[in-house]
């Protein structure tokens, strides 16, 4: 028989988050205490005013079942009009907005509706794994732009090299950024807009950190560098902001032949989510800011927590105005043994920087995903590997 599996597969064969989690599950196996600071998947509870949204749909037996497009007509108004109230831009709910599972199902199947092979995609270097994953599957060339602290990891748009640059169909980029921390202003977005009308080029912004801010900043949406949908399509998620991550709430906003487009990918592929499930989203949408101003308080009191501990040991870590990591640079040259060595001699998991792309190596990136008094047990243990590994 020949060859069993498409050559797709190669390139898809582990991410950052699937490499540290075997060596996680080995350790538990072990009956080894771990603290997982290696997923952005938060601890804190969704708020009792969106689970009674969805539990009181559990009783009502209209919303078992498939749910379709225009099912989803009152969320996709919910959005629209949370969107314009927030960013004061005008949307249509039935041809700019559309209802994904989770938004990494956006930034994954996009590209699948953009790309030929061998077109390139513009991405960041670091960047999140599965905007990478996406443009693999579709059979396209991911050119990875280098993101460096001394630009504020921000791309440099002239440096793209004038080849990959007539071959490149879309842009993925993403502000407040994972894992860096980076944030971008309006100034900036405008400039990439321009950018990309200028060259042909699909703008993807990838958005689930817009409220996850600190000390008075406030995230902009690229949207606001296009108000009139040129090029753009933005992906928003309810994990972050609300502490919805298990129920995998996301959608998409912007050109309409773009939200056309992954709409007849999405078709082929999945239905959404449970009724009851965008009940508590609609629920969520329309509350006030106080759902996701404890939220941020918390984050923020584990920020400034973890950066003071950390430089005590002797790490140059910055405070983030955004998102709810910290990008730590290391005292050792390979990110992925030191993030093994550190599961298998102090039981705590951090993502490796070499797992989101080849900038990202020799940084590690903390998830604040636990209380204080669980930090301060992380930051002890570090302290003792550091010591032993000296």
């Amino acid at each position: 028989m020949g060859k069993l599996f498409a050559d797709r597969l190669e390139f898809l064969g582990g991410n950052v988050f699937a490499t540290i989690d075997r060596v996680k599950q080995e350790v538990l196996r072990q009956g080894k205490p771990l603290i997982d600071l290696s997923l952005g998947s938060a601890d804190l509870p969704t708020h009792p005013v969106i689970l009674a949204a969805i539990a009181q749909a559990l009783q009502d037996s209209s919303t078992h079942g498939y749910v379709l497009f225009g099912q989803t007509r009152q969320f996709r108004e919910a959005v629209a009009g949370w969107f314009g109230r927030r960013f004061g831009i005008a949307v249509d709910p039935e041809t700019e907005v559309l209802p994904l599972i989770g938004s990494q199902e956006g930034t994954a199947h996009l590209p699948l509706a953009l790309l030929n092979p061998g077109d390139y995609a513009l991405l960041q270097d670091p960047g999140y794994p599965s905007h990478y994953g996406g443009v693999y599957l579709a059979s396209g060339l991911p050119w990875g732009m280098p993101l460096r602290a001394d630009l504020g990891y921000l791309p440099d748009l002239a440096a793209i090299p004038a080849a990959v640059l007539s071959q490149a169909k879309l842009m993925i980029l993403s502000y407040p950024h994972n894992p860096t921390t980076a944030v971008a202003n309006l100034d900036f977005f405008r400039s990439v807009v321009q950018f990309c009308q200028r060259h042909g080029l699909w703008l993807i912004h990838d958005f689930p950190y817009m409220d996850i801010v600190f000390d008075g900043y406030v995230a902009p949406a690229m949207l606001q560098a296009d108000p009139e949908k040129t090029v753009t399509i933005e992906f928003f998620t309810l994990s972050k902001s609300y502490n919805m991550g298990g129920f995998r709430v996301g959608f998409a906003i912007g050109n309409r032949q773009l939200i056309s487009a992954l709409r007849q990918i999405k078709a082929v592929v999945d239905f959404n989510q449970y009724q009851g499930i965008l009940r508590g989203a609609i629920t969520a949408l329309a509350s006030d800011e106080t759902i996701v101003k404890q939220s941020v308080e918390e984050f923020q009191r584990r920020r400034d927590f973890m950066v003071t501990a950390l430089n005590s040991l002797g790490w140059q870590v910055e405070k983030p105005q955004a998102t709810m990591y910290l990008w730590a640079k290391i005292p050792h040259p390979n990110s992925m043994q030191f993030c093994q060595r550190l599961i298998y001699e102090q039981g705590i998991a951090l993502s490796p920087g070499s797992g989101f792309g080849k900038a990202g190596e020799g940084f590690v990136r903390f998830a604040l995903v636990h209380p204080v008094e669980k930090l301060q047990v992380v930051i002890d243990r570090l302290q003792n590997f550091l010591i032993d590994n000296d």
